[in-house]
């Protein structure tokens, strides 16, 4: 991989993880509207990893307060943080059965596809613009009870489709059940940290059995690229989610997928040259 390849997927990754447009969808299109090399899973994962550390610095306070939750359970006390540990945990159970049945079966690599992410990044950009729209604001994350948790947690296992974004998806259920955008952004991030995490052990056990040192200089340096930009989206995000909507990137999302089925469609989805 040259540099700016490294570069460009770096930022993309960083600007687009926490953003409701899907990262993974804009990871396969980098390759396929350049001409480059697609930089496959590993590469894919390994910027996954660095706006995690940026999603742990930002939220470091909300961290904290889940492990000495966690703690306090073996005493048989149950605080604000202890809750919150729980919710994430019951929401990250159905990603991790389905994700783990995808990857053993090999349906995640088949679902790669720039038309999937075409059709999903449009349809998903309408439904995250209707519950915006819909959506009460009258819910704060200490009034989240198990069963919505789970109903968050049900619908980012529709995340495993590039293009549907994990957050977008876990953002609109969220609003669908009346969160203010702010927490419904907060619960979306700090649910990203167990999924991540556990595709990051996943990448560096790949990492260490390729042994191969250009690969690796290459994901470490991807993934310190990402945590930058991650660390600045996620404060641009969540500045703007206290005082404006979703609805740019509702629109973004719909500009994004009809160009693409146009592209596709249109234009027979050739490279292009502007971007080469």
């Amino acid at each position: 991989m040259t540099l700016q390849h490294i570069i460009l997927l770096a930022v993309v990754q960083g600007i687009t993880e926490f953003l409701p447009i899907s990262s993974s969808g804009h990871l396969i299109l980098a390759p396929a509207m350049t001409g480059s090399a697609d930089q496959g899973l590993l590469v894919d994962v390994a910027v996954h990893v660095g706006t995690l550390a940026a999603v742990l610095i930002y939220f470091w306070r909300d961290v904290f307060a889940m492990l000495g939750g966690f703690v306090r359970l073996f005493t048989g006390r149950i605080n604000a943080g202890a809750r919150l540990a729980i919710h994430i945990v019951l929401a990250t159970i159905p990603v991790i059965a389905v994700g783990f049945y995808f990857k053993v079966s090999g349906i995640e690599e088949q679902l790669r596809s720039v038309e999937i992410i075409a059709w999903t990044t449009l349809g998903f950009g309408v439904l995250l613009w209707f519950a915006d729209k819909v959506g009460m604001t009258i819910n704060r994350l200490e009034h989240m009870r198990w069963g919505g948790a789970l109903f968050i947690g049900l619908a980012q296992v529709l995340a495993l489709i590039p293009g549907t974004s994990r957050s977008g998806i876990t953002m609109t259920a969220a609003r669908f059940m009346g969160y203010e955008r702010s927490d419904a952004a907060q619960f979306s991030m700090l649910m990203s940290i167990p999924v991540i995490l556990g595709a990051g052990l996943l990448a560096g056990i790949d990492l260490h059995q390729a042994g191969d040192i250009n690969l690796t200089e290459d994901v470490l340096l991807a993934a310190g690229l990402s945590f930058i930009t991650a660390l600045i989206a996620i404060a641009l995000l969540m500045s703007w989610l206290k005082r404006s909507s979703f609805t740019p990137f509702a629109i973004y999302r719909i500009l994004l997928g009809g160009g693409l089925l146009v592209w596709i469609y249109v234009y027979g989805g050739a490279p292009l040259p502007f971007l080469s």
